[in-house]
């Protein structure tokens, strides 16, 4: 279970605090277990900070805390704090990046949904980069098109393996797995079951995603469908 740490402190030398935390991230490189850290800055009060350190689970908070670095950085925050900081410790019980769920959303529902409902998921304004197309399809329409002849040519689904965010971005690993029923590039329908790796990077707006990057072993495909290799 993902662990947690909130410390909360007074300070009129972030500056000298900030390059503290510098220091220990370099001092404790290849030893730390912690995997994020952020320090937010009080609005109505420029002395108040809160530093949110996230590990793995528990233990390796605590792993992390034994480190003599970590030890030693924290009495000089100590020094650094106005009066002593406080610590709060929490289990993470969900933790859910709304981008990545509405990257999954859409393709769960790649392969299932009708063309006209695509728009669905993109915003008007959406731009897809295709390594297969000479330019970027620009809009709905042009992106229901490229959709649309994908689906005339095979029965698929997207499996997801792995999925990252980033700010408003969301890189997806999947494996896409097919029938051939219909003609793609000249190829007439083989019926042959054919599978495909990628990745797309996908940014989002407002929950919509506005412009997707895609990566994908073509070349494969066209070899499982006796096109390439022979």
């Amino acid at each position: 279970m993902t662990f947690v740490q909130l410390i909360d402190c007074r300070t009129s030398r972030f500056d000298e605090m900030n390059r503290l935390m510098d220091r220990w991230v370099e001092q404790t490189k290849g030893k730390r277990t912690a995997t994020h850290d952020v320090i937010g800055k009080d609005r109505s009060d420029s002395a108040h900070f809160i530093e949110i350190v996230e590990f793995p689970s528990y233990e390796d908070a605590m792993r992390n805390s034994n480190l003599p670095e970590t030890d030693r950085i924290f009495q000089e925050m100590v020094a650094l704090c106005d009066e002593t900081p406080t610590f709060t410790d929490l289990d993470v019980v969900r933790d859910e990046q709304l981008n990545v769920l509405a990257a999954r959303a859409f393709f769960e529902a790649m392969g299932k949904m009708a063309p006209e409902r695509i728009g669905e998921h993109l915003t008007d304004d959406y731009v897809d980069h295709d390594p297969s197309y000479p330019q970027p399809v620009q809009g709905v329409a042009g992106v229901r098109e490229q959709y649309a002849g994908w689906r005339a040519a095979f029965d698929f689904t997207f499996r997801i393996d792995d999925q990252m965010a980033q700010e408003d971005q969301v890189c997806t690993r999947w494996t896409w797995v097919a029938r051939h029923k219909g003609e793609f590039l000249g190829i007439p329908a083989t019926g042959q079951d054919v599978t495909m790796q990628g990745m797309t990077w996908q940014r989002f707006r407002d929950g919509r995603i506005c412009e997707s990057r895609w990566l994908y072993d073509r070349a494969g495909l066209l070899e499982q469908l006796g096109v390439l290799g022979q």
